[in-house]
């Protein structure tokens, strides 16, 4: 776990105001019993998660695939190539969604929010660099040095699991 005392007390209070302003259809379906607190999150969540990260063309249309996501001192991260048109999309209009699903209702993590382009490796990354090296079963730096990064300020996270 990377996440400060005080990261799991702000994604704790994050988590609630999501869940309060979450419309009855999704309360309906993944009631209090099945949420999950920050530490929980947390726990769930560790190395390479597939993250379905949405984005906007500038067009305005809706794209959404697949990423190697990392849930890293309360945020997600991700990275693609330097010419992806994820990251063009994504300079042209920060706005996102995300998602990880597992099974047939068993566990879920929605994000809405701004995608924040971060150089993972920089002071403002936060050590992020050093929790991918530790994840990836390769060379990180040498394979993807110019890669982009971003992590996603959520304005909205629910997560759920199924007990």
């Amino acid at each position: 776990m990377h996440e400060t005392a005080a990261e799991l007390d702000e994604l704790q209070r994050l988590l609630d105001r999501s869940y309060e302003r979450a419309g009855a259809h999704l309360r309906g379906i993944w009631g209090e019993n099945s949420r999950l607190e920050a530490q929980s999150l947390v726990d769930e969540l560790p190395g390479v998660q597939v993250l379905d990260l949405a984005t906007v063309t500038p067009r305005g249309e809706p794209r959404v695939a697949p990423v190697d996501g990392f849930f890293y001192r309360g945020r997600f991260w991700f990275g693609s190539s330097p010419n992806s048109f994820r990251f063009r999309n994504i300079r042209s209009n920060p706005a996102v969604s995300a998602a990880i699903t597992r099974g047939l209702e068993t566990f879920l993590v929605i994000a809405h929010g701004e995608a924040i382009e971060t150089d993972p490796r920089g002071p403002e990354a936060g050590g992020f660099a050093d929790y991918a090296r530790e994840t990836y079963d390769f060379d990180w730096d040498a394979a993807h040095p110019g890669a982009p990064y971003a992590r996603i300020e959520a304005k909205t996270l629910l997560a759920f699991k199924r007990r």
